[in-house]
């Protein structure tokens, strides 16, 4: 096993981290930047040390700080959390050229995922289901441009290879706009993430954005942990998360969770990754791998009993995944809200002291947060406060858990999201389950 591990992150996930190494009996070391000294996992863990100014791009995002802190405290892993470098594939190398080990994929496979065509190609010869598209980049040729988005169908979306969150991405309409809207997607792609590099797919109208989360050694052992509902969106930001996604068939899920465990054997994955997919009409179509363990883990936790941050460590330690697929037992149904600090109305950062903070109880109740009483949040960095989970034998019974939960939670000094929650979780078409990644928007403009 680790012996001490230094968790590059902040705020409730490196909390989360906190706990999974204190329960394997390994040692912490937390990094902070000026503003975070009084974070609760850094008053919790062995060591602490300060890795530089508020700013993220000069501690949370600053690679050699991170190296160094490891190398002073005697550090022998690294776990990136979500978000600030989780999925960078530089610092995934940097970390095991230092001696260190990277709790995650290697710095390949991160590579391999993160550019967008790489992505899919690997997946399509895995036999994960994927979007109908151009199967790679598109190149300075109009004709053969036009005649793949005939082929498809209009509309399409246009893609940049080495985006991500919803950045570097155009739907075009009709064939007249096409080769403009390539020209100014390779433009931005360019200009944003380095790489001009596009490709173009179906775009789907009203999809669901569905999930599956994997967990994988690298050693050619893989098991999936069934799906999640992430459909409920703004600006391409989850707010709402649930499993397993209601209304899909349960051969089909099978066969698609299959396909993408199969996947992680073949690209050689090793620890807690999610593959995501619109689902629409029946279909999954494959859109990413995020290479991390995501916001959403803890609903996937409580439907298997599986601790994900565990196993990342324990994988990470050299062990093969002790657990089989016909281990996993999917019990219930689970729903996480995430509590931002922010205005519910005009959704404005609303950083802040924390005058008073009550987190909600009771049966299949479960907060996730790095919230006191006193507590300030910083202006700096994602105003995720809070996770309140939910878990009950049937979705309905989640959901009234979640009103109750989200009715008890309180949290003064400052604004939260906590109306908007309240006001989904009464929502005629959230509780029937009959929404698009489209929905939440609409709803909000009305």
């Amino acid at each position: 096993m680790l012996e001490k591990v230094l968790i590059a992150n902040r705020g409730e996930i490196a909390l989360r981290i906190l706990r999974a190494c204190k329960e394997l009996d390994i040692k912490t070391v937390a990094v902070h930047s000026r503003a975070d000294k009084d974070l609760m996992h850094v008053r919790l863990a062995d060591e602490s040390v300060c890795i530089g100014p508020e700013s993220a791009t000069e501690s949370y995002l600053n690679i050699p700080a991170l190296i160094s802190a490891a190398e002073v405290t005697g550090a022998s892993g690294i776990h990136p959390g979500y978000g600030f470098l989780a999925e960078n594939a530089d610092f995934a190398e940097q970390v095991e050229q230092s001696g260190y080990k990277f709790i995650g994929p290697s710095a390949d496979v991160i590579r391999l995922m993160g550019d967008k065509v790489s992505a899919i190609n690997a997946m399509r010869k895995a036999g994960v289901p994927t979007v109908p598209g151009s199967n790679g980049p598109l190149t300075e040729d109009a004709a053969r441009s036009k005649r793949i988005a005939r082929e498809i169908g209009y509309p399409v979306i246009i893609k940049a290879a080495g985006g991500g969150g919803g950045r570097g991405m155009r739907v075009v309409h009709e064939e007249a706009d096409l080769i403009e809207s390539i020209a100014l997607t390779q433009s931005e792609a360019g200009a944003a993430f380095n790489n001009p590099t596009v490709y173009l797919e179906k775009f789907l109208q009203r999809p669901r954005h569905v999930e599956i989360q994997v967990l994988a050694d690298g050693k050619g052992n893989a098991i999936h942990l069934g799906d999640r509902d992430c459909s409920l969106q703004r600006r391409h930001q989850k707010v709402i998360e649930e499993a397993p996604a209601p209304g899909i068939d349960d051969s089909k899920r099978r066969d698609v969770a299959a396909a993408c465990t199969q996947a992680c054997i073949e690209i050689g994955y090793e620890g807690a990754g999610t593959f995501e997919f619109l689902y629409e009409d029946g279909e999954f179509y494959f859109i990413e791998m995020n290479t991390r363990v995501q916001v959403e883990h803890p609903v996937s936790e409580m439907i298997t009993g599986v601790d994900i941050v565990k196993e990342q460590l324990k994988v990470a330690s050299g062990m093969p995944l002790d657990i089989k697929q016909e281990d996993i037992k999917f019990n219930g149904h689970a729903i996480e809200c995430r509590i931002n600090a922010e205005d519910p109305t005009t959704f404005l950062p609303s950083p802040g002291k924390i005058s008073y903070y009550h987190a909600p109880g009771g049966n299949g109740v479960r907060v996730d947060s790095h919230l006191y009483d006193g507590y300030t949040i910083p202006p700096w960095y994602d105003s995720l406060i809070a996770k309140v989970i939910t878990h009950a034998p049937d979705r309905e019974t989640a959901i009234t858990r979640m009103r109750n939960a989200l009715d008890e939670t309180m949290i003064s000094g400052i604004k939260t999201n906590i109306p908007l929650h309240q006001d989904l979780m009464r929502d005629k078409e959230v509780i029937k389950g009959c929404f698009s990644i489209h929905y939440l928007e609409k709803k909000l403009d009305m």
